[in-house]
């Protein structure tokens, strides 16, 4: 025990003699929101299919009273398009184009609250996550 401070002895015992409580965290409520998620896989589309399949997928998702969508897009790593110089890599991967094609989509822009790269354990850079405004009934 000599390896404690005086000051660290006089702050425990400060704090067992405090009638103040201390929150119990297993009956803080989480403010964590109940989702209803649903998620589509865009590996091998063209861009065309994918921001088709894109925008029946949001609509479809909003009709359905789903709040979250996951949408996996891949990071490119595997395109075709690294074996033909005339292709922007940039340009042609899903992983940016899907994004800025909903994001100048007006109609879809109403239904979206919020977007997300996705959590590293779901997908990461290669993913990303819509939040989806309420339906009205």
């Amino acid at each position: 025990m000599s390896n404690i401070s005086d000051k660290d002895k006089k702050d425990w015992q400060n704090f067992l003699s405090n009638k103040e409580k201390l929150p119990n965290k297993d009956f803080i409520k989480s403010n964590k929101k109940n989702f209803k998620t649903t998620e589509i896989d865009l590996h091998g589309f063209t861009l065309d299919e994918a921001n088709k399949e894109v925008e029946k997928f949001i609509f479809n998702s909003h009709k359905n009273g789903f709040n979250k969508l996951r949408i996996v897009t891949g990071k490119g790593l595997h395109s075709d398009n690294e074996k033909n110089p005339y292709v922007s890599k940039d340009l042609s991967i899903l992983r940016y184009s899907v994004p800025e094609y909903i994001k100048t989509n007006v109609e879809l822009m109403n239904l979206i609250t919020e977007f997300k790269e996705a959590d590293i354990q779901e997908g990461g850079e290669g993913a990303f996550y819509i939040f989806l405004k309420k339906k009205k009934l």
